[in-house]
């Protein structure tokens, strides 16, 4: 279990290495939704997601073997373990499936990382990066199973709450769960926290439904960025313990609320970073009148070639 007191011990730990990323308020009928809205810009930190913060917290609790670090990733992840190793002066070897954005593979390499390409889905890069790291002694950064980076991505609650005054929901886009799992963490229940997930990625939902985390099949427009098969004990654990609620969106709404987010506010967003709002713009979650609700935007390595006008709302 991961608590506020692994919170500030992580916040302490990155502070200088990440950055404290800016919230916006947003008038809701900009983006075709009713009430205020707080948006978390988390695809402002750095390698474009909230990743680092977990990825540094994972690397700076001892000293490193000399083989560095080993992640798997769908490709946030990957940067942000690059990133962080980059920084710290130690090699990193980064596996991505083949699906990965090619935005983010040159990302990676560009960082310097080794990158591997294997299978179609984040569950078979995983399996490799685990054989490989029991080969070399690399320091294994998982995405979003470990105590370390759980606590490391709850930074963004503790930030959250220190930056807008009074939050009664917080929308949080899932795929193995870190994030949620960080976010539930530090509000332990005093603040209700809205799992987001595509209808053909529902790992958390599943889970929720089955009594725990089960295989789930893949799919969808988000899956370079969500497209975990299985959520995370840790993240199972914290949802179940602080009343996380889970919601499904469609891939439509997706699309819709990542148009949305730049024809009105210029934020160029990946599927994922997006899906938070589509669970407002799709209807997957109406907040009561005057209920204070935070967005949290939480990655941007996208190709925004494909950005365009948003359908009318």
């Amino acid at each position: 279990m991961v608590d506020r007191n692994d919170i500030e011990a992580a916040a302490a730990l990155v502070a200088g290495r990440v950055r404290e990323t800016p919230v916006i308020a947003v008038d809701g009928a900009d983006l075709g939704v009713a009430g205020q809205l707080s948006l978390k810009l988390e695809l402002h930190q750095h390698t474009g997601s909230f990743k680092p913060r977990g990825a540094f917290n994972r690397m700076l609790q001892g000293s490193l073997p000399p083989a560095g670090v080993i992640a798997a990733s769908g490709g946030n992840h990957g940067l942000a373990v690059a990133y962080a190793a980059r920084s710290l002066g130690v090699p990193a070897e980064v596996f991505v499936p083949v699906t990965s954005s090619p935005v983010k593979v040159q990302r990676l390499a560009g960082l310097g990382a080794q990158v591997r390409q294997v299978g179609q889905h984040y569950a078979e890069a995983l399996a490799a990066s685990t054989r490989r790291a029991e080969e070399t002694g690399a320091l294994v950064v998982h995405a979003y199973d470990q105590p370390e980076v759980v606590a490391g991505q709850g930074t963004v609650g503790r930030e959250l709450e220190r930056q807008v005054d009074g939050v009664d929901t917080v929308l949080v886009a899932v795929g193995g769960g870190g994030l949620v799992s960080g976010i539930a963490s530090w509000f332990d229940g005093s603040v209700r926290v809205v799992a987001v997930e595509p209808e053909q990625i529902p790992t958390l939902h599943s889970a929720l439904k089955a009594g725990g985390p089960v295989d789930i099949a893949v799919g969808g427009v988000a899956t370079d960025s969500l497209g975990a098969r299985r959520i995370g004990e840790i993240a199972f654990d914290t949802a179940r313990r602080t009343g996380v609620v889970s919601v499904l969106v469609r891939d439509e709404d997706l699309v819709r609320a990542r148009r949305l987010l730049w024809s009105e506010l210029r934020v160029a967003t990946e599927f994922g970073g997006a899906a938070a709002l589509a669970a407002l713009v799709g209807g997957a979650y109406v907040p009561q009148a005057g209920e204070r609700v935070a967005v949290i935007v939480c990655g941007g390595n996208t190709d925004p070639s494909d950005l365009g006008p948003a359908a009318p709302h």
